[in-house]
């Protein structure tokens, strides 16, 4: 990554709220998700401007942030601690000046995103090239949730995925929807089909019946099991890891790179999936993506239902060799009738990695016009 980036200096920062409906219900053991309450961070510079996006749920049910909150800290703490005397600010310091601040890493993800996305517009240059990335296109898959039509609309769903070029399918699973349904997808599709599991951390690695049914699963040729158990359980994980031959994937027990490093040093996995949102920012998940390369490891990048602005970051991102999984990283469509920046299409099982200035994305002068937006100025 290049280091060579001016500072930028800030005149305010904006809280933007944007209601999206998603074209399908999202279910997962957390529940069931129809609408997208997205948070924007714009930071406003006399000669630039950035944007982030914050991928925090409605509700604390991913991990323990939910976007009220974040936009309350954001307002309330960590803008103001950021901003102080000057303004001049780069995207290194953002971790640095909040560090005094526990938690909130999706809060301060959005923040560092945003001031890089404003340096690297002062710059005239894209974040693809200040990554250094190789590819000006990443392989696409599609996270699939449980169905309310049961297996024969999850058999549907998959075969219009794989019809669209979707090249992997990750279904999510919970307790009683999990064997049943991925064997039906199996003897539908055949070994041919790229098919992981996502447990987003829903079973109990003490509960007999779980393990049962994540044996069965184990069973399948799946890609990979990701997250089964809790976040914090990652001697469970180890002990399981090493007798299935499925390997297992990390999701949100990965809050950092040394935390990384440290379920690594366990065996707890042997693919991390890196979501820049949930590990504090892109400078962040370029320091997991490092540490596991370093080591031999795997990495893909996983989706918080983001809109355009998101997800342009997980996908110059995604670019980076290393990255040797298809990730999460969905068409537009796959989530929104209309999303608020230009669509992210699907073309040959790809999208396109964005070359302009910074993300290569801001969103829609319509979509600002109907925003609830909140000025936060230096004081």
């Amino acid at each position: 990554m290049r280091r060579d980036l001016a500072p930028v200096t800030v005149d305010r920062v904006e809280l933007v709220r944007v209601r999206l409906p998603l074209v399908t219900p999202f279910r997962t053991s957390f529940g069931v998700q129809t609408e997208r309450d997205a948070l924007l961070v714009l930071v406003a510079a006399a000669d630039a401007a950035g944007w982030g996006e914050c991928v925090t749920p409605a509700t604390p049910i991913y991990t323990e942030e939910y976007t009220d909150g974040a936009a309350h800290v954001l307002e309330h703490v960590l803008v103001p601690a950021l901003l102080g005397p000057g303004g001049r600010l780069r995207a290194e310091d953002v971790a640095l000046r909040l560090q005094g601040f526990k938690g909130h890493r999706m809060a301060k993800a959005a923040l560092e995103s945003a001031v890089l996305d404003a340096q690297l517009r002062l710059a005239e240059r894209s974040l693809a090239d200040h990554l250094e990335v190789t590819r000006d296109r990443v392989p696409a898959g599609v996270s699939v949730g449980i169905p309310d039509g049961g297996i024969p609309h999850l058999i549907d769903l998959v075969d219009g995925y794989l019809a669209a070029g979707y090249v992997r399918i990750k279904a999510k699973v919970a307790r009683g929807a999990d064997v049943a349904p991925m064997q039906a997808l199996r003897s539908r599709f055949g070994a041919g089909l790229h098919l992981q599991v996502d447990a987003n951390a829903g079973y109990d690695p003490d509960a007999r019946a779980d393990v049962a049914a994540l044996d069965a699963l184990d069973e399948l040729g799946l890609v990979q099991i990701e997250q089964p158990f809790a976040p914090d359980r990652l001697r469970a994980h180890a002990e399981h890891a090493a007798r299935w031959r499925t390997p297992v994937c990390l999701d949100e027990s990965i809050t950092d790179a040394a935390r990384a490093v440290e379920a690594l040093a366990m065996h707890a996995c042997r693919i991390v999936n890196i979501k820049p949102g949930r590990v504090g920012g892109p400078l962040e998940a370029v320091r997991v993506h490092d540490a596991c390369r370093d080591r031999g490891i795997p990495v893909w990048c996983g989706g918080m239902l983001e809109t355009g602005v998101g997800r342009a970051l997980n996908v110059a991102i995604a670019a980076l060799p290393g990255f040797e999984l298809p990730g999460d990283i969905s068409a537009s469509d796959r989530y929104f009738a209309e999303d608020v920046t230009e669509p992210f299409v699907l073309v040959d099982g790809h999208v396109a990695v964005p070359d302009g200035p910074g993300i290569g994305r801001v969103p829609r002068d319509d979509v600002l016009r109907r925003a609830d937006r909140r000025r936060i100025d230096p004081r």
